[in-house]
């Protein structure tokens, strides 16, 4: 029967992460769409599904199956029937009606942005779209939450052996109040070489606590076998990534090189970003250093402060000279993944001011699982071949330390005979 291939929110989280490139965009639209037609049938059969109601008119009599084709694909609607009446015809499907564009900005732009349900009733009431209560509206989110929370939770298997992480300030309500708080996002690359998307969360900038916590969620779902975490300038994240994962860091070039015009004269800024691509633009670690000596000696007489800080960052920032050549364009900087933060910067400003930490989460959730089916999809961002020295120094490095762990081993049994 038609009626029992009706999809569920369950059913719409399990579809979408059951395979590897599940199009979460229209399965959101098509979920509108159902919620829309249960809406609207419920209003003119005069009771809601299942309900007894005194008000009701007549019954529902079924399903009838109905291919639709939209800019996101075809969907499969089950259009609802009724026993007696005029039969049901979907408002968004009459002539010359722009709704397969409404529905789609709505999903976009109110349920996947994370606007309160309030500004999402407005908002159908704007596009026409009659019979969508604030309750049907909070299912609606409730059914993309489950979906973005199947996303985060999913287990991680496999090594990830470069690890990026970015924080992002928003504006979120809390206790009558509005605070800045860092929505972070974890991006990696598996042991395959293709690149993912593996953490999302929002927490308070400040907090040592976070970043830990973090960084262990990561691990307890499967994050192994991190080389080289990549980030910003961050004290508490450089401790956390130190305690968490104990591998070494690299931080952000780019940036670096941005902080950097803070310290010298507007004419110097030319001059030290120059300077500072010599070094991060040599082709081995001790030619880098040397150009680390050569670059401060130069400078020290214009730009004294940036010398010091160069000094004092340079294994921070040359890290990504221990990896192979074909990876360190990619390690050195956060730079490959700016569109996607740009991507969420141009989201979260049109929101301004989330109303919770769930709207937060549910936009640059949504946002990611799009990029991430299609990161699966793309070719790989390191080739199979550029990853096979790190994978085999891992296997090297994990075979030392059980050698050194038997070694301890067996000088705790002689000692304790």
């Amino acid at each position: 029967m038609a009626e029992d291939r009706r999809m569920t929110a369950a059913d719409v989280v399990a579809k979408v992460m059951a395979g590897e490139h599940g199009d979460f965009v229209r399965d959101a639209v098509a979920l509108v769409a159902r919620e829309l037609m249960e809406a609207e049938i419920s209003a003119e059969v005069g009771a809601e599904l299942g309900e007894v109601s005194l008000e009701r008119v007549t019954h529902r009599n079924g399903y009838r199956p109905r291919g639709w084709e939209t800019r996101v694909g075809e969907i499969g609607l089950l259009i609802p029937r009724k026993r007696q009446g005029p039969a049901y015809f979907p408002s968004f499907l009459e002539p010359r009606r722009r709704s397969e564009q409404a529905i789609v900005a709505v999903v976009l732009e109110a349920y996947v942005n994370g606007v309160s349900t309030r500004k999402v009733d407005r908002l159908v009431e704007q596009l026409g779209i009659a019979g969508m209560t604030k309750d049907r509206v909070s299912g609606l989110c409730r059914a993309l939450d489950e979906q973005v929370e199947a996303f985060r939770r999913r287990p991680l298997e496999g090594a990830y052996p470069y690890l990026w992480l970015d924080a992002k300030q928003l504006k979120v309500r809390s206790g009558g109040h509005v605070r800045s708080k860092a929505l972070v996002v974890a991006y990696a690359v598996h042991e395959s070489g293709v690149r993912e998307i593996i953490g999302l969360d929002i927490g308070e900038v400040e907090s040592d606590d976070f970043w830990v916590e973090f960084l262990r969620s990561l691990k307890q779902r499967g994050l192994e076998g991190v080389r080289l975490a990549v980030s910003d300038q961050h004290e508490r994240l450089k401790a956390a990534i130190a305690r968490v994962l104990a591998c070494p860091w690299q931080r952000c070039t780019v940036h670096f090189v941005r902080n950097m015009h803070g310290h010298c004269r507007r004419d110097q800024r030319g001059l030290v970003s120059a300077a500072l691509r010599e070094v991060f633009n040599a082709e081995r670690h001790d030619q880098a250093r040397e150009r680390v000596t050569h670059v401060i000696s130069r400078l020290e007489p214009i730009a004294p402060k940036v010398c010091r800080l160069l000094e004092d960052a340079e294994e921070d920032l040359l890290a990504f000279y221990r990896f192979p050549q074909e990876h360190r364009t990619k390690l050195r900087s956060t730079n490959p993944l700016e569109r996607v933060n740009k991507e969420i910067g141009r989201r979260s400003d049109v929101v301004g001011i989330f109303p919770n930490d769930a709207s937060a989460i549910r936009l640059v959730g949504a946002l990611l699982i799009e990029q991430n089916d299609e990161w699966l999809v793309q070719r790989r961002y390191l080739s199979a071949e550029s990853m096979t020295p790190i994978l085999n120094a891992e296997q090297s490095a994990d075979a030392m330390t059980e050698k050194e762990k038997n070694k301890e081993e067996e000088v705790m049994q002689l000692n304790a005979a």
